[in-house]
């Protein structure tokens, strides 16, 4: 007798003329992710070794130079976000306002961390000459900075650095995009501490 299941219409399925590449499960466990992986976690859910998936991962960003989706990366995190010259039809897709722009402050300790991490407040505040424990709560809520540990001095101090919000917002794939400046300044003023022992406050 023939089956119910040998009656029925199934649809045609191709098979597959070879086996996904390893850049493009790296590809759809990037998109269905939504947030920051690892090079382990797709290590261990691909079975493959870290640096196989590295190398993929690179192959996988020069092929997104010319898509309309990035790469994008700090540190040992990795996300796939919206390439940043589609950012006004993105926004506009979202109805997103230009609003809370940042302050000239909270863009200045954000360039100081930027190109220090991780660093104190206190080494923040040796470089800017002014208290800057506002301005890294309005960073920390806006999740463009983040505690990262603390300095292995005395007091130990939180250790602050950049987040992948922060690349993204600014339109980088990683912190080696940043543009190359002169830190000599920012080097010699790190050491500097204030005789009176006190700060001035950001206006």
């Amino acid at each position: 007798m023939t089956s119910i299941m040998d009656q029925q219409s199934l649809p045609y399925l191709p098979a597959l003329a070879q086996p996904p590449s390893h850049r493009q499960l790296i590809e759809s466990l990037l998109f269905v992710a939504g947030e920051p992986v690892t090079i382990g976690q797709l290590a261990r859910t691909l079975e493959l070794p870290a640096d196989a998936v590295e190398a993929a991962v690179e192959q996988l960003a020069v092929e997104c130079q010319t898509r309309g989706v990035r790469i994008q990366r700090l540190g040992d995190q990795i996300q796939i976000v919206s390439a940043p010259e589609t950012a006004p039809a993105v926004a506009r897709f979202l109805g997103v306002q230009a609003s809370n722009r940042l302050s000239s402050a909270a863009l200045e300790v954000l360039a100081i961390i930027a190109y220090r991490q991780p660093i104190t407040r206190a080494q923040i505040e040796a470089i800017r000459g002014v208290d800057s424990s506002g301005v890294i709560r309005v960073l920390l809520a806006r999740e463009l900075i983040v505690e990262t540990g603390r300095l292995e001095t005395a007091g130990r101090p939180i250790l602050y650095a950049t987040t992948p919000e922060f690349l993204r917002q600014f339109g980088l794939t990683g912190l080696s995009e940043l543009p190359e400046i002169d830190l000599s300044e920012f080097d010699e003023q790190r050491t500097i501490h204030t005789d009176d022992g006190g700060m001035r406050s950001d206006p």
